[in-house]
């Protein structure tokens, strides 16, 4: 194939790969900007879980706090404290002086709900709420 530039000929030798570069370029920006997008809707979606846990262990906070005022008070206290978090007090039962609250952060895809537990020290869990404690490990077996 020969071609014509200001007069002068000249022959272009493999010319079936003219331009790949530009094609592959184009791809690597394109993958490069998806993984950029993943990357910034995963940041997104941690920001809102933190925000809920932050909103959620201080509305139980308040709540346990204020549980001599009545269930009333202090849930209205703790859904006061989620809002200036930038949460959404989502449930709040208070027994005793022991709260429990769950707050929600963020809309549609990114949207997430932590539920928090507040009151004084050593205070018994009730058992229905208790973790499984885990087992403790089996002896090791001896030969005989």
């Amino acid at each position: 194939m020969t071609g014509c530039f200001f007069g002068r000929r000249w022959a272009v030798a493999g010319g079936g790969d003219r331009g790949s570069a530009t094609v592959w370029s184009v791809g690597a920006i394109a993958v490069l900007c998806v993984v950029f997008g993943a990357v910034l809707a995963l940041g997104q979606a941690v920001v809102v879980r933190h925000r809920a846990a932050g909103g959620a262990d201080l509305a139980a906070l308040a709540a346990a706090d204020h549980w001599a005022d009545g269930t009333a008070a202090a849930c209205g206290r703790a859904g006061r404290v989620a809002r200036a978090q930038g949460t959404r007090l989502v449930r709040c039962v208070v027994v005793g002086e022991i709260s429990d609250v769950t707050a929600a952060s963020g809309r549609g895809p990114f949207a997430a709900e932590v539920r928090a537990r507040a009151g004084p020290a050593g205070q018994p869990v009730p058992a229905e709420r208790a973790l499984p404690r885990p087992s403790p490990p089996a002896p090791p077996a001896t030969a005989p």
